[in-house]
């Protein structure tokens, strides 16, 4: 069973950088897609960025483009979400999500995704 723990959220200011982690167990990522999802108060769930580990194809909300960048490390098992200049806007709970193969590019709808991080909150003061 995947199981994927998030860590690295906090309360920055604009401007500030943070980097968030997801770490991946129980599967065979290498056909897998994962991503990175936001979810604001009262807001739906979006995605913020993803990737399909075997190739390293990248999709991004265009809110984040130049600004975040999503990357895996094959050995660690671990996803990471680099954020930078960040937004008061950018405040969320952030989860990591993993879509189970195949996938041929980045599902971009949470209901693609069938395993679920518990969140980790980001909070950016202006």
């Amino acid at each position: 069973q995947v199981r994927l723990v998030e860590s690295g959220g906090g309360l920055v200011q604009a401007g500030s950088s943070l980097r968030l982690s997801c770490d991946a167990s129980g599967g065979d990522f290498d056909r897998y897609a994962m991503a990175w999802f936001r979810q604001a108060s009262g807001k739906e769930r979006e995605l913020v960025a993803g990737i399909l580990w075997n190739t390293g194809r990248t999709k991004y909300h265009r809110s984040v483009e130049g600004r975040f960048a999503i990357s895996r490390d094959n050995v660690q098992n671990t996803v990471t979400l680099q954020m930078n200049s960040l937004k008061p806007e950018d405040t969320a709970v952030y989860y990591c999500a993993a879509s189970s193969p195949p996938n041929f590019w980045v599902p971009p709808q949470k209901d693609q995704y069938d395993s679920w991080g518990q969140g980790t909150q980001v909070t950016v003061s202006s």
